[in-house]
């Protein structure tokens, strides 16, 4: 008798493409946000710009 956990499942083979898929691009945001040096914590804020008075 063939073991049915080892039945190749089409439904869990979508699922599991696709997830795969979405943590490919999570991954690619994160290593751009590291690669950029953006993080909440330490983003300065802008630094307000002084007028000329002419």
């Amino acid at each position: 008798m063939r073991n049915p956990w080892l039945k190749k499942n089409p439904a869990m083979s979508m699922f599991l493409s696709a997830a795969n898929a979405w943590m490919g691009v999570a991954r690619g945001q994160v290593n751009a946000a590291l690669k950029r040096g953006v993080t909440a914590a330490t983003k300065a804020p802008p630094k307000k710009r002084r007028r000329r008075r002419g």
